[in-house]
């Protein structure tokens, strides 16, 4: 058996471990699981709201831009969908839009990779300690007095793993035990610190919200708006934003009818590039529990410092060319319908190939997927928005989808 196989049975690969081994921000994807039709939710992974501070500085790019290899593997067992009624009811706050006067946009290399054993490398625990601190520092916990531990396994979880993996006949891969996350705890505080550089806070008990204000998952848009407002003035120490951006996202509906949004916030800085740069990886989302409580906030601060350079982008006039042309990055198990059933684009970022390159999303109508009552299903379609100049693959649809 593989180690990764071995791995993924023992419980070993956790997704906010992995925070860049998928797209950046695909928040509420959908994945429409081929073999029972079942819908499952995957939030994809970055952080911090740092356009005022934070622990990375993006570094100077190179004048001589290098060729980006394009991944068409879109991960998963079945594909990224969303359902609604109407693509209107898709919603967030990215504050790209078609009319947007950019030429180029960075391109970012990602420092975390696995090594021959899967293992997590790549994690700057210093800057994970430091960015625990300041989260607990910011909830007004006392610093002082915080005791820091791992997440290295117990001396029982590690012996009733090493005779998991015997059972098998493997042996346990150098470096399995190795630690990667911090951990606080303190007056029913929990932060974990994890090496995408993902602050999760966890209240216990949960904070309940004054006046009637609250939410959860499947509330309404108003409700959770009203909310949102009392969390950015009560929050605000935490948010350390100066423009504090409500980005209420998803509105897709789920097997059972009901319609979901999560809410999160990222700062509206006065630059563009840096507004798009903010929404896609430094952000903080709130949940709320079913009795519309606050127990779960997660802060993201993404590692930016090695960035490979600023390059040349295309219209999304241009990419939907592409995008008929074929050259795409797909999880969808149909046929392209065709043009027409093009609903909306967005412009964000996806994790490829161990980059961070910005890509265009086209959601498309799907009618093969098209369900009772008139509820559809918009499947994502990805064009690269670097010159393909600077591609080394142009990805070409072949007539199967990428999984």
């Amino acid at each position: 058996m593989k180690s990764e196989i071995l791995l993924q049975a023992i419980g070993k690969i956790d997704d906010e471990l992995i925070a860049n081994a998928g797209e950046i921000r695909s928040k509420n994807r959908i994945k429409m699981w081929l073999s029972c039709g079942a819908v499952a939710a995957c939030i994809a992974l970055v952080v911090f709201a740092g356009s005022v501070a934070g622990w990375f500085s993006p570094i100077e790019s190179s004048p001589e831009l290098s060729m980006l290899t394009i991944s068409e593997d879109s991960g998963g067992m079945g594909f990224e969908g969303y359902m609604a009624y109407d693509i209107s009811e898709l919603v967030n706050a990215n504050p790209w839009s078609e009319d947007a006067k950019l030429s180029t946009l960075p391109v970012f290399k990602s420092k975390l990779y696995r090594d021959e054993n899967m293992n997590m490398r790549g994690m700057d625990f210093e800057a994970m300690r430091a960015m625990l601190l300041d989260t607990a520092e910011r909830l007004g916990m006392d610093t002082d007095n915080l005791v820091i531990t791992d997440d290295t396994p117990s001396a029982e979880m590690q012996a009733a793993t090493v005779e998991k993996f015997a059972s098998m006949g493997e042996e346990v891969p150098d470096g399995y035990f190795d630690p990667t996350s911090l951990i606080v705890e303190q007056d029913g505080i929990r932060i974990e610190v994890v090496p995408a550089m993902n602050a999760i806070i966890t209240f216990d008990p949960a904070k309940v919200f004054p006046n009637g204000l609250g939410f959860h998952y499947y509330s309404p848009y108003e409700d959770v708006e009203k909310t949102a407002e009392y969390i950015k003035e009560e929050y605000k120490e935490l948010l350390n934003m100066y423009n504090p951006i409500t980005d209420i996202n998803g509105g897709d509906y789920n097997i059972y009818g009901e319609r979901g949004v999560d809410l999160c916030f990222y700062d509206g800085a006065e630059d563009l590039t840096q507004r798009i740069i903010n929404y896609n990886f430094y952000y903080t989302s709130f949940s709320c529990n079913e009795s519309e409580e606050l127990f779960h906030v997660c802060v993201h601060n993404c590692d930016l410092s090695d960035k490979v350079g600023d390059y040349p982008i295309i219209t999304a006039k241009e990419a939907k060319k592409l995008l008929l042309s074929g050259n795409f990055v797909t999880s969808v198990p149909y046929d392209f319908p065709g043009g027409e059933y093009v609903k909306k684009v967005e412009l964000i970022y996806r994790t490829d190939a161990g980059y961070y390159i910005p890509y265009y999303r086209f959601y498309v109508e799907l009618p093969e997927a098209e369900r009772e009552g008139g509820m559809k299903t918009y499947g994502a379609y990805y064009v690269p928005a670097v010159k393909e100049e600077y591609i080394e693959n142009m990805p070409l649809w072949d007539g199967s989808f990428n999984s």
